[in-house]
């Protein structure tokens, strides 16, 4: 038994934390060289936890997971988890497809079919990009002349991947409630990219060709994100940024589990059983008359204190476990030589 690791931001070294800690053997691959075949000639499986802003990553992750799962080869994350990652157009057809809760969500793919629904629409809706994460490149839309403003930006010109312009003002924003200079820090890089666009920028294009409309969910005043690893989930609500709608992003996060909505714990647990993914991250918001919705669903999400303060975890049965020591990441390595065992045997 043995697994590749492709080292760097985000779960590696946890992954590696627990290999050496159960004796696993593993050995650092590097996903990026043209021989990634050949150097996991040796291994019975890859761990990946690639990025949705690395153009490389954007490039060719989704098909080197396809590639090597054709191969024989157990991947993290493999083509059932990451297929629909930073893409809510994809997570738009999944939810009716399976039928899970979600509010509904427009996407129009030629102009004057935007319009039509446009004029005989209610407001508000939410407007997004199918790509971005912490609430960036989503506004609420009030009126009929936002959207079609909006509609002729998105058949036309399109839209920046990131929008820096938001992210100074969301970051200047958190620095001023939170008394952090980190924000501040944030929002300076983000100024130095307005004059001088990251590789991720200027390799990545721009969004057009589409519109996306989702239904508003009022009177939230703060959302639920649900983590769920095989048959575990971790739970947190994140407070709405003041004067906003939306909470992605606000860094105001609550663990306490009383707090946590079970049926959202159970519709998590159960969608990603039923599309057979390795581990998914849940956002949900009450629609009016209170039921939970799925608001976007990626199988990435922030380490370090962002999960790491919850208190325990949830097992399939609902049985809450306190207990912060077993990681979610250590799941996922876990869950990985688990079935690599069974296919073996």
């Amino acid at each position: 038994m043995r697994l590749g690791i492709h080292r760097g931001p985000g779960f590696s070294d946890r992954w590696i934390e627990w290999c050496e800690a159960q004796g696993v053997a593993w050995k650092p691959v590097d996903c990026y060289r043209s021989d990634i075949v050949a150097q996991l000639a040796d291994c019975d499986g890859l761990m990946w936890h690639w990025h949705q802003t690395n153009p490389k990553d954007v490039l060719f992750a989704r098909q080197l997971t396809a590639a090597l799962e054709a191969g024989g080869k157990a991947v993290f994350p493999d083509v059932a988890t990451s297929w629909h990652f930073d893409d809510k157009v994809a997570q738009k057809y999944l939810f009716e497809a399976i039928g899970a809760p979600s509010p509904p969500t427009q996407v129009f793919y030629d102009l004057a079919s935007a319009l039509r629904w446009i004029g005989e629409a209610e407001f508000p809706q939410v407007f997004k990009l199918r790509r971005g994460a912490g609430s960036v490149n989503v506004q609420l839309v009030r009126t009929r002349g936002e959207a079609r403003r909006l509609a002729q930006q998105a058949f036309g010109r399109g839209f920046a991947v990131v929008n820096r312009l938001a992210e100074i003002r969301d970051n200047a924003r958190k620095a001023r409630r939170t008394g952090d200079l980190q924000p501040l820090l944030k929002a300076a890089r983000s100024a130095a990219r307005l004059v001088r666009p990251n590789t991720f920028e200027r390799q990545d294009g721009r969004e057009r060709g589409y519109l996306y409309l989702q239904a508003f969910a009022p009177d939230n005043d703060h959302d639920t994100r649900v983590v769920v690893v095989g048959d575990r989930a971790w739970a947190l609500r994140r407070r709405v940024r003041p004067n906003d709608f939306r909470a992605s992003g606000s860094g105001d996060a609550l663990y306490d589990p009383d707090g946590i909505d079970r049926r959202m714990l159970r519709i998590a647990l159960d969608v990603r059983a039923k599309l057979g993914a390795q581990c998914l991250s849940f956002d949900f918001v009450r629609g009016a008359d209170g039921a939970p919705l799925i608001v976007e669903i990626s199988y990435g999400f922030p380490i370090g204190a962002f999960l790491d303060n919850c208190p325990g975890h949830w097992d399939g049965a609902l049985t809450f476990h306190a207990d912060q020591e077993n990681r979610p990441q250590h799941f996922m390595a876990a869950d990985l030589v688990a079935r690599i065992r069974a296919q073996r045997a």
